[in-house]
């Protein structure tokens, strides 16, 4: 349980069995104990902060935090919760929404999901935080034929040395590797994934959560990235539209955004699931 949370989006964990999960439309951020059960606000947002993706750079104590319509990044101490930066990735209009986030290769990067753009914020071998720049999708991740407003990137996710980065489309409903360097994005085959939100991706496998499909679906990809088999369904009777995936050893913690009761959600009590093997 989140105690005290309106909404609830994005979930990472941190040190051990540390996790971090975020109100939404409060852009507060709790810290809790995956084997305790124990959680906190670690930090209390000030007015006008979203919460949605969420990811901890480990060596350098840092939690990258997407900060939705704002057109923000927020980036926070991950041991005492301080502000560290503010990030402007893009100018906070009806075209934008700072949605997930994954650090890998030296950098932060970010997904908008109203332009087809990924913000790239660099991390200095010492933690500083760099200045972003916009690296514009091209191909199929872009695109969304018939639909307002395109696109429609969402999760986010990268290979292990930074190289490729993995990108969820929640409007096609399916996953892309994105060069980047170039932009240049590519269908990854056979990860067809409806209603996808966030994902993760490590050891070769990836875990794509569905929102009202109240699932999450687990692909083994091959070593190029170029195709995916699904090695299993995940479902859970905790399961309430989930949004976002981290990973606890062989344990998945699922977060719900129970946006199946309106947006902004009138649930009163947000939670994370655990997934045992």
């Amino acid at each position: 349980m989140l105690p005290g949370a309106t909404s609830a989006e994005g979930i990472a964990t941190g040190m051990g069995s540390t996790f971090f999960a975020g109100d939404l439309f409060a852009g507060d951020i709790y810290r809790g104990d995956l084997r305790s059960g124990a959680v906190s606000v670690f930090v209390n947002a000030p007015a006008g902060r979203m919460a949605m993706g969420i990811k901890v750079d480990v060596p350098h104590n840092l939690l990258f935090v997407a900060g939705g319509s704002s057109g923000d990044a927020y980036v926070y101490d991950a041991r005492t919760g301080a502000d560290v930066r503010v990030v402007r990735l893009a100018e906070p209009t009806s075209r934008t929404l700072i949605n997930d986030v994954v650090v890998a290769d030296g950098a932060a990067w970010f997904t908008d999901s109203l332009q087809p753009h990924l913000y790239r914020v660099p991390i200095a071998a010492d933690g500083t935080i760099g200045s972003p720049s916009t690296l514009v999708v091209t191909g199929p991740a872009a695109l969304v034929a018939g639909t307002f407003p395109p696109p429609s990137l969402n999760g986010i996710a990268a290979s292990p040395d930074g190289k490729t980065l993995i990108v969820a489309n929640s409007a096609i409903g399916r996953l892309y590797t994105v060069n980047p360097e170039t932009g240049a994005s590519a269908a990854i085959t056979g990860a067809d994934v409806s209603e996808v939100d966030g994902i993760l991706f490590e050891a070769g496998r990836l875990w794509a959560v569905q929102t009202f499909q109240n699932q999450v679906t687990e692909l083994r990809l091959s070593a190029d990235l170029s195709s995916a088999t699904v090695e299993r369904v995940i479902t859970n009777p905790g399961f309430q539209v989930p949004t976002a995936v981290a990973r606890d050893g062989s344990r998945l913690a699922v977060v719900n955004g129970k946006y199946d009761t309106g947006y902004p959600p009138a649930a009163t009590t947000f939670e994370v699931v655990i997934v045992e093997p």
